[in-house]
């Protein structure tokens, strides 16, 4: 079916990543796995493109346009390129909504001109060691000082943690109040107090930084505090339906690409001395992942323009991430199973995007959590 959520500018605008990706990031993709992290030269030719920074208002070097479906189109085309490694939706679709919602004039003109240009990475730290979808279970603290927050603490499995020059990071200010009483501050490259661990090793997406962060009596100026103090937990809340969103976009995108070239090798690949296009069982597999994926893609595409329309929930945003995440996973597992013994060598695109998307179902909220907020609606 033809799809009617895009107008002409936006598949112009899809044209313009899809050579983005051509030029600066497919050539150097494999040493970017080798090396476990992206040039930062690539974070500035995207902001020279125009893919940073796209709900930015242009006073700030943004694209002033607040339309999911640019973001949407990013997501899609990254995903089918096999590039997940430069985040540039973590950047624009998780990040960004913070630092144009809740920063001051003053922070806006700080930080935003550098966001949109690729000279600032951004990041968010809100994993720790001992808790992940659970915020109350956070133990970075930030005391009050009088003209500074003291910041001590760690995280772990933060995105663009090597490469990030600026970090959100989600800290207890006011330690009886549970998860009311968490604020965001923002913390700077440079920071003393503030190193780096590990770049972490992963089963996929071996080109995207990924790294435990300490914070050691970290003086943060009263002026990085971002949004209310200990209003985190409605800050993040309010947030979370675009990030699960852009998940569901790149997973439903996932799993079409992976049916594309799976089906591809099938014609072409012979057994028993004709196309596996031509038993039946292969036949079958096609047709069932065919319909899963049409089916997912119908959700997913209304989702997109409820969410254009700002009348997108977290109980629809939390059924697309769960199903759309896992109907990639399925995607993956099956087609890697018909391709054989290639499927299993990492030159194969469905190698990679086996390990690259085992991830989605964990990230931005397990299904699990899905399945709890979904049911938590229906039945309180």
């Amino acid at each position: 079916m033809k799809r009617r959520i895009f107008s002409a500018e936006h598949e112009a605008f899809r044209d313009t990543v899809r050579s983005f990706l051509a030029k600066e990031v497919l050539p150097h993709y494999a040493q970017w796995e080798k090396d476990g992290i992206v040039s930062r030269d690539a974070w500035r030719a995207a902001g020279r493109q125009g893919l940073l920074g796209l709900a930015v208002p242009e006073e700030f070097g943004g694209g002033g346009a607040p339309d999911f479906r640019y973001s949407a189109v990013l997501a899609e085309e990254f995903t089918r390129a096999g590039a997940p490694g430069l985040a540039i939706g973590l950047h624009n679709d998780i990040i960004g909504p913070y630092l144009t919602s809740l920063a001051t004039d003053e922070q806006k003109q700080r930080w935003l001109p550098g966001f949109c240009s690729g000279d600032t990475i951004t990041a968010i730290a809100m994993t720790e060691p001992g808790a992940g979808s659970d915020l109350q279970g956070i133990r970075t603290t930030a005391e009050d000082k009088g003209d500074h927050w003291l910041l001590n603490g760690s995280k772990t499995f933060i995105s663009n943690g090597i490469l990030a020059d600026l970090v959100i990071v989600v800290a207890k200010t006011t330690p009886e109040g549970g998860a009311h009483g968490l604020s965001l501050l923002v913390v700077e490259r440079g920071a003393e107090g503030f190193t780096r661990g590990r770049n972490l090793d992963k089963i996929g997406q071996k080109a995207q930084d990924t790294a435990e962060l300490f914070f050691h009596d970290v003086r943060v100026p009263k002026e990085n505090l971002l949004g209310a103090r200990d209003g985190a937990f409605v800050h993040l809340m309010t947030h979370l339906a675009q990030e699960r969103l852009a998940i569901a976009v790149a997973a439903a995108a996932g799993a079409e690409h992976l049916l594309e070239i799976t089906t591809a090798y099938v014609k072409e690949r012979e057994a028993f001395g004709r196309p596996l296009a031509r038993l039946q069982h292969i036949r079958f597999e096609i047709a069932e992942l065919a319909t899963e994926c049409a089916v997912t893609r119908a959700f997913v595409d209304r989702c997109i323009e409820e969410h254009t329309d700002g009348a997108l929930d977290a109980v629809h945003a939390s059924m697309a991430k769960w199903w759309a995440t896992e109907l990639q996973k399925r995607t993956a597992d099956r087609c890697l199973q018909l391709h054989g013994g290639y499927g299993y060598m990492t030159e194969y695109p469905v190698a990679r995007a086996f390990t690259d998307g085992r991830i989605q179902t964990i990230y931005g909220g397990t299904t699990e959590i899905m399945k709890e907020i979904i049911g938590r609606s229906l039945l309180g």
